[in-house]
């Protein structure tokens, strides 16, 4: 049987959950339609999904439709679990895209689209909820339309012949001469685009009304690729699944070779700094089931799965060869939030089951980011916004039984070396060690990142602990002089050497963040917020108050467009002035107008905002040298 793994994306109440409803039952995968407003959903597991009518959690289910498998994975909406949309795509080979036949085009629409052409996945639009009074089909594909000029709607076979002569020059030859095309040419052709997303079919209908479903299940069969096949066993873990029974399971998303109950499966372990390998441990599966709980027994490439006994393995861990995984599916990258915030338990005595609880949720969503800092009693998370809060403060109340509560959100700043500078370190005592080290750092250019290079002859420092050089920066600017991750700095190493008989196998672990401290101290620092790119879908009689707004949050308007009823505002504002204006958005507008977020980059500002230092400072030598020797022969060290 063929396999389509397929994910479905929308902006917020555009009936993405109703319409997966609506396939599940015209495809017998289930008996009775379920409801969002009744928490009734098959998607919506959690207690808060079902309560709220949202989706907080990608969830996958199975269905057949004419001879082929779909899996498909609903996504969340809100721009607030972004995360949970990205880990989703590393499943899917292809996407439908719903848009509102009432609402149109709205700024998380873009943001989704754009999200999915970069990754280079193919789409089927559905414009959705044609049944309501103030649907306008028409309109909304010419701003379909806008966005894509490669869209086809697929009752148009005028505009199918047209896409397919524009990149076909033997169908072009004969459509010239004739004057019309087969269905046998023209149709094939068509899907073949389309699946190799070079033209993106149109289609339209209500999944309150079970009108225009079965169309976009055909298109979905079609128009979207089915899975290939790596060989090698090759997978990745997209998401996490809790089991009153079986416990933790994972997500997986299979590309190559194929798993069985009892099988063991070798996973990525700690990072040896010395060697630069990590090492491999393995555990056995357990059960294999489907979306519907199913016992499967074993997956096979292409599939879509939850497996069982893998441990606590995290999102964006690779099964196998990761070498095999499609250009698309980068598990190593993730976005870093922008606000932060701490945890705080409503039971002081329960500062230690807070901390295991934000650790699952953490190795769940990498991007909370869970961080414990001991020193200053403070549990910390990563969070894309308000929202957000108020669901992490339900599940904690219903998973782990804890009252939490949150302090205000503090932005994310990054520091950057202010002036070239020398950074340097002697570790040579108490013996045995040795580990000397010179470093040339400059500022580096804006949005550059780091970049690393070495000038040093492998006689005075071997290579091995030129890479433990190279292991350890992520943890020397993980905090600069101000307490802030440290980026847009060239550091080049270009003198020190190593002892044949004193250097201890670590030594260059611990030297590495004591020589780059001291160049940041030398260099000075200077404090980058983030700034980020707005897009306002806005009724006309509040644009003037949010221009003023944007002035007045030290921000510029870039460009400003009339849609359909309203305006599209474009702006750049610092973070820091406009963390809290959706709130303020919503209020002016009664609900009408909506807003999507891109961070465009980093910059300069004046403010006096530091972090307490977590852990020792290297530059308090003494005790530097003492906790990073004990850190290191505890095995506590991980790279």
């Amino acid at each position: 049987m063929e396999i389509r793994n397929i994910g479905i994306f929308a902006d917020v109440d555009a009936g993405k959950t109703t319409l997966t409803e609506q396939m599940l039952s015209l495809t017998g995968a289930i008996r009775e339609t379920g409801s969002v407003d009744s928490g009734t959903a098959h998607t919506d597991t959690l207690p808060v999904e079902k309560r709220r009518g949202i989706s907080v959690r990608a969830a996958a289910v199975r269905m057949c439709w004419k001879g082929c498998r779909i899996n498909l994975v609903d996504t969340p909406g809100h721009a607030d679990f972004a995360a949970e949309v990205e880990h989703s795509l590393w499943a899917m080979d292809g996407a439908v895209l719903l848009v509102c036949a009432c609402e149109g085009v709205r700024p998380q629409t873009v943001t989704l689209w754009r999200a999915l052409r970069q990754q280079g996945i193919p789409v089927v639009f559905f414009i959705s909820k044609t049944d309501r009074e103030a649907a306008d089909v028409p309109r909304v594909l010419d701003e379909i339309r806008r966005l894509c000029p490669d869209t086809v709607h697929v009752g148009d076979r005028d505009a199918i012949i047209d896409r397919i002569c524009a990149v076909d020059d033997f169908l072009t030859e004969k459509y010239l001469d004739t004057g019309d095309l087969d269905d046998s040419e023209v149709f094939p052709r068509f899907y073949s685009l389309c699946r190799g997303g070079k033209a993106f079919p149109v289609t339209e209908g209500s999944a309150l009304r079970n009108t225009g479903v079965d169309r976009l299940l055909d298109l979905m069969v079609s128009c979207l690729p089915a899975p290939g096949n790596t060989g090698r066993l090759c997978g990745v873990v997209f998401s996490v699944r809790q089991d009153r029974l079986l416990g933790r399971g994972v997500w997986v998303r299979l590309y190559g070779g194929s798993l069985e109950n009892r099988q063991g499966v070798d996973l990525p372990g700690r990072l040896d700094p010395l060697t630069g390998k990590v090492s491999v441990t393995q555990q056995k599966i357990t059960q294999i089931r489907s979306a519907e709980n199913d016992d499967l027994g074993a997956l096979s490439a292409g599939d879509i799965g939850v497996v069982y006994g893998l441990g606590n393995v995290d999102v964006g861990t690779v099964l196998g060869d990761r070498t095999l995984l499609p250009r698309h599916v980068d598990p190593g990258r993730f976005r870093s939030p922008l606000i932060s915030v701490k945890a705080i338990p409503g039971d002081p005595g329960k500062t230690e089951e807070l901390r295991t609880a934000c650790a699952i949720l953490s190795s769940e969503d990498p991007l909370l980011h869970a961080e414990y800092h001991r020193a200053l009693r403070e549990q910390r998370l990563n969070i894309m916004g308000t929202v957000q809060l108020e669901i992490l403060r339900e599940i904690f109340r219903e998973r782990f039984s804890l009252d939490v509560s949150f302090d205000r959100p503090r932005i994310n700043y990054m520091e950057t070396l202010l002036h070239p500078a020398e950074g340097f370190a002697a570790y040579t005592m108490p013996k045995p060690c040795w580990a000397i080290l010179r470093f040339e750092m400059k500022p580096g250019k804006r949005s550059g990142g780091v970049t690393f290079a070495s000038t040093v002859d492998h006689r005075l420092i071997a290579e091995p602990y030129q890479n433990q050089v190279r292991q350890a920066l992520p943890i020397a600017l993980s905090q600069g002089r101000r307490g802030w991750p440290v980026t847009d700095i060239d550091i080049r190493l270009v003198d020190g050497s190593h002892h044949l008989i004193h250097t201890h196998p670590l030594d260059f672990i611990v030297a590495t963040p004591w020589a780059i401290q001291d160049g940041l101290q030398r260099g000075g620092s200077l404090l980058l917020e983030p700034v980020m790119d707005y897009t306002f879908s806005l009724p006309p009689n509040i644009l003037g108050r949010v221009i003023s707004d944007t002035a007045a949050m030290r921000g510029e308007v870039l460009s400003t467009e009339n849609e359909s009823g309203g305006v599209l505002l474009r702006c750049r504002v610092p973070l820091f002035d406009s963390v809290d204006y959706p709130r303020t958005l919503a209020s002016l507008s009664s609900g009408r107008a909506s807003m999507s977020a891109s961070l465009h980059g980093y910059r300069e500002c004046d403010r006096d905002e530091t972090l307490p230092r977590r852990g020792v400072d290297p530059l308090d030598t003494a005790k530097y040298i003492l906790a990073a020797r004990s850190a290191l022969e505890g095995g506590i060290y991980d790279g």
